[in-house]
């Protein structure tokens, strides 16, 4: 039996390239088109603990749970893009408005467009939205970065 035949195309590899990020449904807020999405990462911490009489080794204890921000890369959207609008009223207002945290969900996506690994980022919120640098040497599409601090993540399938 060949490995052609062990697995589908929904099990195994899984490729990085094909995928989409959809923001708040209930908003109605679908930007997908992004050149990377970075920062599923999580990492326990742990602390060590010392036993009395014991020199063979240290305890490790987990005491929290952490990530970093989640980071979305793409070229520069339009200004009516639901992604724009959100990081200007964040960014462009005085801060006595709310900011408004919605749940996030990346499909990675199979070879017909079928998502085959899904992650819910809840609670996300922009803190970083940069430009990069315009260059008259180079022949780049202009790239912008948004930086979404969020509460946690899981994996849906």
């Amino acid at each position: 039996m060949g490995l052609g035949s062990m697995f589908s195309s929904n099990d195994y590899p899984v490729t990085g390239f094909y995928f989409k990020v959809t923001f708040s449904a209930t908003l109605g807020l679908a930007d997908t088109s992004f050149k990377s999405v970075s920062g599923l990462n999580k990492k326990l911490e742990t602390e060590e603990f010392v036993e009395g009489g014991e020199n063979r080794y240290v305890h490790k204890l987990p005491t929290k749970l952490t990530h970093p921000n989640l980071v979305l890369k793409r070229g520069i959207g339009k200004m009516t893009s639901p992604l724009v609008i959100w990081c200007r009223s964040v960014f462009e207002s005085d801060l006595a408005v709310a900011i408004v945290p919605m749940p996030i969900l990346i499909h990675l996506l199979d070879e017909t467009g079928i998502p085959v690994r899904v992650w819910n980022v809840m609670n996300a919120f922009p803190v970083s939205w940069e430009i990069a640098e315009f260059d008259a040497q180079k022949n780049e599409v202009a790239l912008e970065t948004v930086e979404l601090s969020y509460t946690y993540s899981n994996r849906l399938v």
